[in-house]
C-alpha cells in the first residue's frame, strides 16, 4: 500500500482513505475505512473516463451486478455514487493476494486438495452469481483472491445479465471482451453466453492452479491463435494430477451442455480442510492482519477536502410497555456493524456447564488457552446502563476456521454470526470476515468488521474493531448460561394508578428459561383491553400479544435482543419491544426483576416472581 499524496482526497463519501492500493487503466483504488470500522476498497474512475457516457454506463452496470450478487463469494458493495463527477464504488476489502500472484510469483502450483477446495469455493460463488441472473464473463486467476476463509471472485466490470446478453466475447468493433487464455469457446466465437461459459473458464482456472500454466498456452503466438486453440483444440493438461483430471476435463467440454453446473460442482466436489497448505495460510493471515490494522498516516498532509463524518441518527423516545419499535440505529455510525449465528454446528457449539472456560486443549489448534471462552463488553453506555453490547465466544481452531462466535445487540437490532480466525499468539487474537446468519429484524445486519482481542489479564481483554474499542470481561458459557435467579415466570404487579375495576384487565408475564447465549429464552405474554370509542369503556375483547427474544449476553446483566412477535398468536394491534437488559433488584424485601429499554432512558418495567 502506498501513502496518500496531496492530490488524493481525505475521504470519499463516508469512507476515510488510508492509502493507495493501486492505479490502473480504469482508475485508482484506495484502502479506506468506514465510520463503523470496516476496511473497504474504494475504486474511483479516472476523470477522462468519467467524461465518457459509455464508460459511465459500464461502470454503473458493474456496481449493479455486484449489488445483485450481494457479497456471497465476492466482495459486497458498501457504498457507491455512479453519478458523481468522479464515479466511485466501495466494496468490502478482501485481504488476500490473487491466484495469479500466489501461483505465478510467490508459491507455485497448489496441491490437489487445495485445488478441489478452490473448485468448491468458486462454484459456490458462481452458483450465487448465476442465481442472480448474471454471467461473470471474466473469470481468471487475476480476478480470484485467496483468503484464509476461501476464494473470492472480484471485478464485475463486464458481467452481464443472462437475459440481456446478445453479444459474447466480441464487441461490435471486434475487440475482445474477456481475457485471452481464460475464455470459453462460445465467448471467442462471439456467441450468446450462458452460465456454462463461466464453468469453462473455471476449468481453465483450476488447470492453472494445479500446473501453473494456462491449458491453452500463452499469447506469445498471438491472441487469435490462442482463441483458435480454445475453440477447436483439446487443452494441454500435462502435469495435471490424475485425481483432478475428470473434474477439469468436465468443465472444459467444448459443448456447453456437457459441462456441470456450478450448483452440481458445489454439491459433489469434496473440499478438504484446511483449504490451503499451512505455510500459505499463515502467510495470508499475517498479511491480512497487517492490512486490516492499517490506520493511515497519523500526521497526514493537507488533502484536497476534509473527512466528513456521517451524522448519528436520533432516537425516538417511547413509553413502556405498550410501544412500537423505534427506527433502527445506524450500526455503522456506532462503529460495530457485527454479525453472528444461532444454531451452531456441532464443531462450534460451546460445551456444557456454566463456567467461563470450555474444556478445550490449546494444542489442538492455534489459539492459546487463555483466550478460550466467552468475553462480553459494553460498546456504548455504561455497565449499569448499556445501549449497545457485544460478546464473542472463542473456540479452538486454526487460521481460516470459524473460531469466533459473536453476538452484537443495540437498541433495535441483534446480529449473530461466526468470525474467521486470521492469527493468534500469546498476546493477541485477530478475527477477519464474519458470516451473517441471524438478523433481528431480518436482513438488517452487515458482516462484521475485523476484530482484535488483546489479553490484559486472565479475566480481561481489550477488544477493537476499526475505530470502536471496549474492555471485555470473561462471561458464562454453555447450556446453563442464564443466572439461575432469573429463571422462572415473572409478572407485573397491578398498576395502582388504574381504577380498581380495570386493574385485572391488564397482565404482563415474562418467562425466562435456562439455556445458552444465542437461544430464544425470553417469552413474553401481554393482555390489555380494547376501548369503545364512544363510551371510552373497556370492551370484553382484550388484545393478546406473544413474543420471543434471543439472549445476547449474560455478564453483569442479561442482554436480550428485540422481541419477535408470534404473528399467529398475536392480535394485529401488537408491536414488538426493542432490546432490553434484565437484572434482579431487592425492593421492599422482595426480589424484583427490572427490565430496562436499551434505546431510551425510560423507567424500567418491574416484575415479581410468579413461580419457577
Amino acid at each position: 500500500m502506498d501513502a496518500l499524496t496531496p492530490d488524493d482526497p481525505a475521504a470519499i463519501g463516508p469512507f476515510r482513505l488510508l492509502g493507495r492500493l493501486g492505479t490502473g487503466g480504469m482508475g485508482r483504488v484506495y484502502l479506506a475505512r468506514s465510520a463503523g470500522g470496516r476496511t473497504v476498497a474504494v475504486k474511483v474512475v479516472h476523470a477522462e473516463l468519467a467524461a465518457q457516457d459509455e464508460f459511465r454506463r459500464r461502470f454503473a452496470r458493474e456496481v449493479a451486478a455486484l449489488e445483485r450478487v450481494g457479497g456471497v463469494g465476492t466482495a459486497p458493495v458498501l457504498g457507491s455514487d455512479t453519478e458523481a463527477d468522479a464515479p466511485w464504488v466501495a466494496i468490502g476489502y478482501v485481504a488476500g493476494p490473487s491466484l495469479r500472484t500466489v501461483v505465478g510469483e510467490t508459491y507455485g502450483p497448489l496441491p490437489p486438495d487445495s485445488v478441489r477446495a478452490l473448485a468448491v469455493g468458486l462454484a459456490r460463488a458462481l452458483e450465487h452469481i448465476h442465481a442472480a441472473g448474471l454471467v461473470h464473463r471474466d473469470l481468471k486467476p487475476a480476478n480470484i483472491l485467496l483468503t484464509v476463509d476461501g476464494p473470492r471472485i472480484i471485478d464485475f466490470g463486464i458481467a452481464r445479465a443472462v437475459d440481456t446478453v446478445t453479444d459474447g466475447g466480441l464487441t461490435s468493433t471486434g475487440a475482445v471482451v474477456g481475457s485471452p487464455g481464460f475464455m470459453s469457446p462460445e465467448q471467442v466465437r462471439g456467441q450468446r453466453l450462458t452460465p456454462a461459459s463461466d464453468i469453462f473458464c473455471l476449468g481453465s482456472v483450476l488447470a492453472y492452479a494445479a500446473t501453473g500454466r494456462s491449458p491453452f498456452g500463452t499469447v506469445d503466438s498471438g491472441v487469435h491463435a490462442m482463441m483458435f486453440r480454445i475453440a477447436h483444440d483439446e487443452p494441454d493438461l500435462e502435469g495435471l494430477p490424475p485425481e483432478l483430471g475428470d473434474l477439469v476435463r468436465a468443465c472444459l467440454s467444448k459443448d456447453p451442455a456437457d459441462r456441470p453446473t456450478a450448483a452440481y460442482l458445489a454439491a459433489h466436489v469434496e473440499a478438504a480442510e484446511p483449504w490451503l497448505p499451512a505455510g500459505l495460510l499463515a502467510q495470508l493471515g499475517r498479511e491480512a492482519a497487517r492490512l486490516l490494522d492499517a490506520d493511515g498516516d497519523p500526521t497526514p498532509v493537507q488533502h484536497a477536502r476534509p473527512v466528513t463524518e456521517p451524522a448519528r441518527p436520533g432516537r425516538r423516545r417511547r413509553r413502556w410497555p405498550l410501544v412500537t419499535a423505534a427506527a433502527a440505529l445506524a450500526l455503522a455510525a456506532a462503529g460495530t456493524a457485527l454479525a453472528l449465528t444461532y444454531g451452531l454446528p456441532g464443531a462450534l457449539r460451546p460445551g456444557g456447564g456454566d463456567h467461563t472456560t470450555p474444556a478445550a486443549d490449546s494444542r489442538a489448534g492455534a489459539i492459546p488457552a487463555a483466550f478460550l471462552g466467552a468475553w462480553e463488553g459494553v460498546l456504548r453506555g455504561s455497565a449499569t446502563a448499556p445501549y449497545e453490547t457485544a460478546r464473542i465466544e472463542i473456540v479452538q481452531g486454526t487460521p481460516g476456521s470459524k473460531a469466533g462466535v459473536y453476538v452484537h445487540v443495540s437498541g433495535d437490532q441483534l446480529c449473530m454470526g461466526r468470525s474467521t480466525l486470521v492469527s493468534a499468539n500469546e498476546d493477541k487474537v485477530v478475527f477477519g470476515e464474519s458470516d451473517v446468519t441471524t438478523s433481528v429484524p431480518a436482513k438488517r445486519c452487515m458482516p462484521a468488521a475485523h476484530q482484535t482481542l488483546t489479553l490484559r489479564s486472565p479475566d480481561v481483554v481489550e477488544w477493537r474493531s476499526g475505530a470502536a474499542s471496549a474492555t471485555f470481561r470473561k462471561s458464562r458459557t454453555g447450556a446453563n448460561a442464564v443466572p439461575p435467579n432469573l429463571v422462572g415466570t415473572w409478572e407485573t404487579p397491578p398498576n395502582p394508578e388504574l381504577p380498581p375495576e380495570e386493574r385485572d384487565l391488564y397482565s404482563s408475564t415474562l418467562t425466562v428459561t435456562q439455556g445458552p447465549v444465542g437461544a430464544p429464552l425470553i417469552h413474553f405474554e401481554e393482555t390489555y383491553p380494547r376501548y369503545d370509542e364512544e363510551t371510552s369503556k373497556p370492551t370484553g375483547d382484550p388484545v393478546y400479544c406473544a413474543s420471543t427474544a434471543i439472549v445476547g449476553g449474560v455478564g453483569d446483566l442479561v442482554i436480550v435482543g428485540p422481541h419477535q412477535l408470534d404473528a399467529a398468536a398475536s392480535d394485529d394491534e401488537c408491536t414488538a419491544y426493542s432490546s432490553q437488559n434484565l437484572r434482579i433488584s431487592r425492593i421492599d424485601g422482595k426480589d424484583r426483576m427490572l427490565l430496562y429499554d436499551m434505546s431510551t432512558d425510560s423507567e424500567p418495567a418491574e416484575y415479581t416472581k410468579k413461580f419457577g
